[in-house]
């Protein structure tokens, strides 16, 4: 009996011994970088209001994130679109290794999530949101395959709705058409909106899991479009005269000197002239998560569990909001694969930190490990464990680190370090940006006097990732180096 007894503790130690700090990941979708306050403070007025003086959302929650954390102002999605990003995010994969390189295309069954580690360690693991690694499933709720996420009673595939309800048989889209779901308002209110009701049931679980180890991930589906928001979001900003930024105005008076791979995605279809509704609800959307990420904040100091969970906001990609004459994701410039990365864990992350080294959707996994004390177990990752960083007492760092971003359809693929960015595609020749004197994106340095070596460090380094990640292109796309 003595020694069953001494096993089982054993065991329990294995399960639970040492630090086991909880984790909530708050993901939104396509989330564009200047709508946060906290990395507005990281970048030049010109940047930080491209739409005009003083046109911004104030976002004090998710701010406090940045300030009581760490704040990565180099974050990127390993592939700009929905599924291979958030393939990326949850394997420690690139999206090639996943099954999952381009969107609605569903994660392999041999991959094991940060989830099912954290899983098979005791922890009561949930997921609530948009997952869209099941194929090609809409909604799609709960699927079967749970990829580690024991609770996944509110996660569905995909689609981009604006309000729910629980009934009888579960969770469902509230706004229907011949009894049909779709993305429509309808009567969406604090309690139906999808944000809320999402955070809304995200407490249910956190309630219910607080005094035992939990991880909890939250995949909000805005402020991706439709640009709809409930009262009283939907009038916010209304007082705001969005004006064209920069880059649309001379990318307009100069079509022909465009990249070529300007056209991977919507075509040759500008956007000439900015819509003022839909600009200020998303304005609105970004306010409304702002508000219910103060939800699960409060619940974590009032429990006390505030000291002991690592929370994360982050976003799978970014969205161009006009910027280049474009909307939405998929191109290489900074506001459609840049993402925010915010990480706030008492216990082991200095307050006040700032991070400008490069890193990708591929480095959280590793680095969650790594902040857990997490060694035996894992599988093959391909990111970076970047916990020395986020946890050495240094307030500010910029280490040198090239890392290595893809098209889900593999047109373009390219190389970017905290300053410079080189483009590589089969489309037209290498497009090479410094972005310290040009932080719009507008010039291609390759070929200038003074670039060769930049250009030399970052091609070398971008093959030598895609040999060493199999990247498809290689073989498969005539890319131009010259």
């Amino acid at each position: 009996m003595f020694r069953i007894i001494f096993i089982l503790l054993i065991s329990l130690g294995y399960v639970f011994g040492g630090n086991h700090p909880n984790v909530i990941i708050i993901q939104t979708d396509e989330h564009n970088l200047r709508t946060l306050g906290c990395y507005r403070e990281h970048m030049r007025e010109d940047q930080a209001f491209i739409w005009g003086k003083d046109v911004m959302v104030e976002t004090p929650y998710i701010d406090s994130l940045a300030k009581d954390g760490l704040i990565c102002t180099n974050y990127f999605a390993a592939s700009p679109v929905c599924t291979p990003s958030r393939a990326s995010w949850v394997s420690g994969l690139y999206p090639q290794a996943t099954g999952s390189p381009s969107n609605n295309l569903p994660l392999k069954d041999s991959i094991v999530t940060f989830a099912e580690v954290l899983r098979k360690r005791g922890y009561a693991t949930s997921y609530l949101g948009k997952w869209h690694l099941d194929g090609d499933a809409k909604p799609g709720w709960a699927p079967p395959r749970k990829f580690g996420f024991s609770d996944n009673r509110f996660m569905f595939n995909r689609g981009h709705w604006k309000n729910f309800e629980m009934t009888k048989d579960g969770p469902r889209v509230g706004a229907r058409k011949n009894n049909q779901p779709t993305y429509d308002l309808g009567d969406a209110d604090e309690k139906s909106f999808a944000t809320d009701w999402l955070v809304n049931r995200s407490l249910e679980i956190l309630e219910r899991n607080k005094n035992k180890p939990f991880c909890m991930m939250l995949a909000l589906p805005d402020p991706h479009g439709p640009n709809t928001v409930r009262e009283p979001y939907d009038s916010m900003y209304d007082h705001f005269v969005f004006k064209q930024p920069v880059t649309m105005r001379k990318v307009l008076a100069a079509l022909r000197n465009q990249p070529g791979w300007m056209s991977t995605e919507g075509g040759k279809n500008l956007v000439k002239k900015i819509n003022q509704e839909s600009m200020s609800n998303y304005f609105g959307m970004v306010r409304c998560i702002d508000d219910n990420v103060g939800k699960i904040l409060r619940f974590l100091k009032s429990n006390q569990l505030d000291k002991n969970t690592i929370v994360v906001f982050t976003s799978d990609h970014g969205d161009m909001m006009c910027e280049h004459c474009r909307m939405n994701k998929g191109l290489p410039y900074k506001t459609s694969v840049g993402i925010p990365f915010l990480l706030r864990y008492p216990d082991r992350v200095p307050s006040g930190k700032v991070i400008h080294t490069a890193y990708t959707t591929v480095d959280f996994f590793p680095t969650l490990m790594g902040l857990m004390g997490i060694e035996d177990g894992l599988p093959k990752l391909h990111g970076l464990d970047a916990t020395i960083a986020f946890t050495n007492k240094k307030k500010e760092i910029a280490r040198d680190r090239i890392v290595y971003v893809r098209h889900s359809g593999g047109a373009w693929v390219a190389a970017f370090d905290q300053r410079y960015k080189l483009v590589i595609s089969s489309l037209d020749k290498p497009w090479l940006y410094d972005l310290e004197k040009d932080p719009d994106e507008l010039v291609n340095y390759f070929g200038r006097e003074g670039y060769d070596e930049q250009f030399t460090r970052l091609k070398d380094e971008l093959i030598a990732q895609m040999k060493k990640f199999k990247e498809p292109a290689l073989t498969s796309k005539k890319l131009r180096y010259e």
